[in-house]
């Protein structure tokens, strides 16, 4: 394999800052790596504080808490990178970060287990109806009875969203003897015996625990709202794992008090506080059989050490090899190292004749290609090129000029 020491950029010059308490398993990962200036805080910041921070960052490290706005990526100047050390990339203006060039990493599949472990273990609490005898017991009040508590063996479990968390849920539920069937927009291939509801109001009315997995966006919003909270089977019992949006949590209030509903465990609220110990409210407080947790489903040492890896290694990738599998922003492209050769990573917006143009520059200076690859989408392409090492710097000022450019990065 072909020596690719930094030429461009060395590695005590690039400034990485970690929010939001993110692993140390990331922080060791970057030392490790050579890389010196990684500050971690264990905090977010505001947009105020992030635009004052960021001037000089080349990789930020993000949870779910820091948002990163139009006006943070403008006073962006150095960034190259974005790693959401999370499941999910709402936090981040994805539009914007790809008209900036900057490309965004997440950990969609890290806490899998995690969240999936949890649901069950919620589903065995709600269904034996511990959350009251727990509350009657610290109140001193000894309540034993079995009126209205079931074993989960033999009910049936309905799963809205069969992605990477819901389809774990479906094996973990059907090694415990549950029936398991589930509802996803999209065709997915079922996991052992479980089946395809359709439709989910079919769901809704066969399961005896509805469980949700799905994201955040316009379809999904109140999702099990007045109109489909009521056609939930009687006597059932619903968990949300998944986004604070997607059930009215007044209406899931008021089936709970009539009987319609026999409990519920959300882990997610439509308004979360900012900071451990500020006050919170929801409408499901007080409610019977309810289990209410801050959203720490995916939050277990095993998840975020995961996760700090998987990011770890997706920005290692991109910054060392030019490799872009599983941005959010940047096209796809992995290759190998050119030997005897330097890289030069290209981002432009993508309009007809930019590559001509490039290949064009190139050849005017006569400065042999040694290998090029190209991946675009709806917005912009990445272009990696491997040229002469003799006329490395010439090839990369060239490539700045080029019409339609956005950033432009020696590689190595």
């Amino acid at each position: 394999m072909a020596k690719t020491d930094i030429t461009s950029y060395p590695k005590e010059k690039i400034k990485i800052l970690f929010l939001e308490n993110i692993s140390d398993k990331a922080v060791k990962n970057f030392r490790g790596h050579g890389y010196v200036q990684v500050e971690k805080i264990s905090k977010a910041m505001t947009e105020e504080e992030l635009i004052k921070e960021i001037k000089d960052v080349h990789i930020l490290g993000i949870r779910s808490k820091t948002l990163i706005t139009k006006n943070v990526l403008a006073a962006a100047k150095k960034l190259q990178a974005i790693g959401c050390f999370c499941i999910g990339v709402n936090q981040v203006d994805l539009d914007e970060a790809t008209k900036s060039g900057v490309a965004v990493f997440n950990a969609p599949y890290s806490n899998t287990r995690s969240v999936a472990e949890l649901v069950i273990g919620a589903a065995i609490m709600l269904i034996r109806r511990i959350p009251d005898k727990n509350k009657a017991a610290h109140e001193g009040i000894w309540m034993k009875e079995s009126q209205g508590s079931y074993e989960l063996r033999g009910k049936t479990i309905g799963i809205i969203g069969y992605g990477n968390i819901g389809s774990q849920v479906s094996v973990l539920a059907e090694a415990l003897g549950l029936k398991v069937i589930f509802y996803d927009v999209e065709t997915k291939l079922p996991l052992g015996n479980a089946e395809d509801a359709k439709s989910l109001k079919t769901l809704l009315g066969k399961a005896d625990i509805i469980t949700l997995h799905v994201p955040d966006n316009s379809q999904t919003k109140n999702l099990l709202g007045k109109i489909n909270l009521k056609h939930c089977k009687k006597g059932s019992i619903l968990i949300n794992y998944a986004r604070g949006e997607v059930v009215d949590l007044g209406m899931l209030r008021k089936l709970i008090l009539d009987g319609h509903i026999a409990g519920a465990a959300i882990d997610v609220f439509p308004v979360e506080p900012e900071k451990n110990g500020d006050r919170f409210r929801t409408p499901l407080q007080d409610c019977p059989n309810v289990l209410l947790t801050p959203h720490i489903g995916g939050s277990t040492e095993e998840a975020q050490q995961n996760i700090g890896e998987d990011v770890s290694l997706k920005l290692f990738n991109y910054l060392e090899k030019g490799i872009t599998f599983g941005s959010q922003s940047i096209p796809a492209l992995a290759l190998p190292p050119q030997e005897g050769s330097h890289r030069i990573l290209h981002i432009h917006n993508n309009v007809p004749g930019v590559l001509s143009e490039i290949n064009t520059q190139l050849s005017k200076n006569k400065i042999n290609i040694l290998g090029q690859y190209l991946k675009t989408n709806e917005e912009i392409g990445y272009v990696v090129l491997d040229v002469d090492k003799q006329l490395s710097s010439r090839a990369l000022q060239l490539l700045k000029e080029v019409k339609e450019t956005i950033k432009v990065r020696m590689l190595y």
